[in-house]
């Protein structure tokens, strides 16, 4: 990957995002570019490697179940006490073969790789040594860091990695923003001269600093950047974990000043307040839940920004720090780490028809809950190869679908036996070109009808027919 095709900051700005829940017409400025140059919106899960009971280790199923999900990328959590020295922690190359199959599973089914570095089992690390270089711990850290950038420089199904995971305060002295310009920065730059030899394509997540206990902004637990990095390839990268409503639109403008600061694209690393124990018996609390969390999603495809969500895990375990009680971020409720029982009330909003990879411009695209029709405007580039968008037509279509290209071309889905036809077609358009990947849930596009041109795309319950005459309006 070139960095021009990593790196996708569109120069037309956003009016105001938020109203009416109106997609508008100018262009997203967030998403990246693929390989080969195509717009492409990041969505998917984190993927634990262990939680409270053990290891975790994911089977090819529960990949092509991630797919089946709309998933195209994966972050995977990394524990600093298996790839570091810090206390009495040392590199297991066990573990760096885990992380191996990890990636190769998802390549297989279509997934990219992200890792993220946590300081989970590193007993003798500590926020102050790494921020003001104490006890070798800047060295020691980016030598972690090093395993992985080893192993995966030549990987293109590893696009990135998200260097720091929701750095601490604690007890410093230092403001959040003294702490953040005069340390944190500074360290993300340190650790990006050192990917750099390795591969100077990978993209370089960046997240702000997780604010102590009963500080927030916007009731959101994250402290604000304002000062740019001076290195390339950088993703922003916030965490949102908003039940709140009201503040959602408010934190995720802030993060797109932020994103114009820091001229990077946003990918939210994190997002999707947890679960508790008590709504999954209830339906009042999920009726709470399935609100903002659609709201949550409209606000991500308004802004066109790829969100990946915390966690693709079964309940083993719970945990017990909200005021409502035991609470999980695990998207299935089975007592099994590789779970498959959803938590529809939030798997239907986040397993969400959207574009994944267009051949082109994403000008903008929404889907709408209330009528399950995702609206996309795309300017084309066939040069750019196949373009793939996620419908999850068994999970939000049962009854069927109808694809409107423009008015070149209608194709229906039937549940039947009919399964995938054209229903209309202009004379020298290319319905073939349309192919249904029942296996992906996924409408793949070989060739758009007409190129470098503003195309709509419309996908709506339901087999198209002629309107009835006799209907009224």
């Amino acid at each position: 990957m070139t960095q021009s095709l990593l790196r996708t900051l569109l120069l037309t700005l956003l009016l105001p995002l938020f109203a009416n829940n109106v997609v508008l017409a100018q262009d997203i400025k967030h998403g990246l570019r693929d390989e080969a140059g195509r717009h492409m919106i990041p969505r998917g899960f984190v993927v634990n490697t262990n939680d409270a009971g053990g290891e975790v280790n994911f089977s090819q199923e529960d990949y092509v179940r991630m797919v089946r999900m709309g998933a195209n990328v994966q972050v995977v959590r990394l524990e600093l006490g298996k790839l570091s020295t810090f206390g009495d922690s040392k590199f297991q190359p066990e573990y760096l073969a885990r992380l191996k199959r990890a990636v190769r599973l998802g390549r297989e089914a279509g997934i990219k790789t992200v890792f993220k570095l946590t300081v989970y089992g590193a007993k003798g690390f500590s926020w102050p040594d790494l921020y003001f270089n104490q006890n070798n711990a800047q060295e020691k850290y980016i030598s972690a860091w090093r395993h992985i950038w080893d192993a995966f420089k030549d990987n293109d199904a590893v696009i990135g990695y998200d260097l720091v995971n929701e750095p601490r305060k604690k007890e410093l002295t230092q403001s959040y923003d003294e702490l953040t310009s005069d340390y944190l920065i500074p360290l993300y730059e340190k650790i990006i001269d050192a990917a750099l030899p390795y591969s100077d394509e990978k993209l370089f997540l960046i997240q702000t600093i997780f604010m102590n206990k009963g500080e927030a902004i916007n009731k959101n637990q994250y402290a604000e950047i304002k000062e740019r990095i001076d290195r390339k390839n950088i993703v922003f990268a916030p965490h949102i974990y908003q039940e709140y409503i009201d503040y959602i639109t408010p934190t995720m403008e802030r993060f797109d000043k932020e994103a114009d600061l820091l001229q990077a694209p946003i990918l939210v690393g994190e997002w999707g307040f947890p679960t508790l124990l008590t709504t999954d018996k209830s339906v009042e609390e999920q009726l709470h839940y399935i609100e903002f969390y659609i709201r949550t999603a409209e606000i991500f495809d308004q802004m066109g920004v790829g969100s990946i969500k915390a966690w693709f895990l079964g309940n083993r375990s719970y945990q017990n720090f909200l005021p409502g009680g035991e609470s999980t971020w695990a998207i299935f409720s089975d007592k099994q780490a590789d779970g498959t029982v959803e938590r529809k009330y939030i798997t239907d909003i986040i397993a969400r028809p959207y574009p994944q990879y267009i051949a082109g411009d994403i000008r903008n695209f929404m889907f709408h809950f209330a009528t399950r029709t995702l609206d996309l405007n795309i300017k084309t580039d066939n040069s750019k190869g196949a373009s793939r968008i996620f419908v999850g037509a068994d999970r939000h279509y049962p009854d069927g679908f109808s694809v409107h290209i423009g008015d070149d071309i209608i194709l229906t889905h039937s549940p039947m036996r009919t399964g995938f036809r054209v229903y209309s077609s202009k004379a020298n358009t290319k319905p073939s070109d349309f192919i249904w990947d029942a296996d992906r849930q996924q409408l793949v596009v070989l060739a758009w009808p007409t190129n470098d041109e503003i195309v709509n795309v419309r996908i709506e319950p339901g087999i198209y027919r002629e309107p009835d005459p006799a209907a009224k309006n």
